[in-house]
């Protein structure tokens, strides 16, 4: 009997460690399983909110670009150098946000592509994008075309001024160079007009030049490299005779002039007068002893 009661005790024993084996065994499968979905939970969520990033960096920058549609709006009231390059940086600035969105579109399908989500909505989303795209293509190919138009006609408008710029500085330069010409031909009479020549010599000397002939002054051919050239009447206005006997040959008006002897007694002439002086002949001729 007591043998039966060990037996029986025993089997109950192996039952029930049975028992435990199975549930120890099954605690790891679970863990497993949940592991497993908290992992797929958390790659969905990275992925939503990835894309969800993008997304709003592509709003980001369709504001940017509604910004810099307004700069060109508010651009094209202005004037000057200053405006046509505002409008060239913010249209420059728009290209680029246009590439970029695309590129970011492209990117958030390639990303719904490979995504283990549901992207029924968001497919829908980028579809929205893509149209957003499309109409702002548009709007800023018109607003290109339109800035394009207005440039053609202020460079049209340029080249009628440039061509009356040109013409009137033609004629300035006509101008000058007739101004100038007339001015050489006033420096050139006015040369003339103040010129003299003069020479002081003894009767020998003036008859071996032909300036003195017969009693005669500046009669027939006479060496006009003897004289000396006075360059301005106005300013050479003492000649030295270097001789204490002169005598004008050539007439020149009483009073315009002077002949004064220094302490040893040799001439001078002093013109008083240049104008008066020189009024009859732009020769002199002294005779000196």
């Amino acid at each position: 009997m007591k043998k039966i009661i060990f037996v029986m005790a025993a089997c109950l024993l192996v039952i029930a460690g049975c028992k435990d084996d199975k549930k120890t065994n099954a605690q790891p499968q679970v863990n497993v399983k949940a592991d497993s979905l908290e992992r797929v939970l958390e790659q969905e969520r990275n992925e939503r909110e990835d894309m969800m990033a993008i997304q709003n960096e592509i709003l980001d920058g369709f504001r940017q670009i509604n910004e810099a549609e307004d700069r060109i709006t508010l651009a094209k009231s202005g004037e000057g150098a200053e405006r046509a390059e505002q409008i060239r940086e913010n249209m420059a600035f728009i290209q680029d946000k246009m590439k970029t969105n695309r590129e970011l579109i492209e990117k958030l399908r390639q990303q719904l592509r490979e995504s283990t989500i549901n992207g029924d909505e968001l497919k829908k989303t980028i579809d929205g994008l893509v149209k957003q795209l499309e109409e702002k293509d548009k709007q800023i190919q018109k607003m290109r075309e339109e800035y394009q138009a207005e440039l053609n006609a202020k460079n049209e408008h340029i080249s009628k001024l440039d061509e009356k710029v040109t013409t009137l500085n033609n004629d300035v330069e006509n101008l000058k160079d007739e101004t100038t010409q007339k001015s050489q031909t006033i420096k050139e009479q006015d040369r003339q007009l103040n010129t003299a020549y003069y020479v002081f010599g003894t009767k020998a000397e003036l008859k071996e030049q032909g300036i003195l002939s017969k009693g005669e002054v500046l009669k027939g051919n006479y060496n006009k490299n003897y004289f000396t050239k006075i360059e301005d009447i106005r300013l050479e206005k003492e000649i030295k005779l270097y001789s204490k006997s002169a005598t004008l040959m050539t007439a020149h008006p009483v009073g315009s002039y002077s002949l004064t002897a220094d302490a040893n007694g040799q001439y001078s002439l002093r013109i008083l007068n240049p104008q008066q002086f020189w009024s009859t002949s732009k020769y002199l001729v002294i005779l000196v002893k």
